[in-house]
């Protein structure tokens, strides 16, 4: 199975990023699990041409099987940075349609990235986007900087 681990955030450092390279580590054996970043994707802008960066992610995702979502939470929503990826990804390629979509996340706040989770699940399900969400089984370590 072929699996798009995204990390859902542009920082130098993340969190989620940590734990995607862990599940990519532990399941070597069982997935072929591929690390997408986001850190080169340019803020959306409605009426730009879209980007090399934003076609090769679509086409990642287009050639998997499913998708790990990584997100973080700031002010109890994901990062803008996934927001914006997000948004180019539903523009023009629609890449997610009828894909399967796992959300987990990390943060150092003490919720994990419960309230992230929520909201990104929902603009992944909503019209445009399309993704099979998977609901239930939440994995969001909170304390991040406590235990990793």
């Amino acid at each position: 199975m072929k699996i798009v681990a995204l990390v859902g955030s542009n920082a130098k450092f993340s969190y989620n990023r940590e734990l995607l390279k862990f599940i990519q580590k532990h399941y070597i054996d069982n997935y072929e699990i591929k690390l997408a970043e986001i850190k080169n994707i340019p803020l959306f802008c409605e009426g730009l041409a879209e980007p090399d960066s934003v076609k090769n992610l679509a086409n990642q995702i287009l050639d998997s099987d499913m998708v790990i979502i990584a997100t973080s939470e700031n002010q109890h929503s994901v990062s803008s940075a996934l927001k914006s990826v997000i948004e180019w990804l539903s523009s023009v390629e629609h890449p997610f349609l009828n894909k399967p979509v796992m959300v987990i996340g990390v943060s150092s706040q003490h919720t994990g990235s419960a309230r992230a989770q929520v909201r990104l699940k929902n603009v992944l399900a909503s019209p445009g986007v399309g993704a099979i969400v998977y609901n239930g089984n939440e994995f969001m370590l909170g304390n991040a900087s406590e235990k990793i």
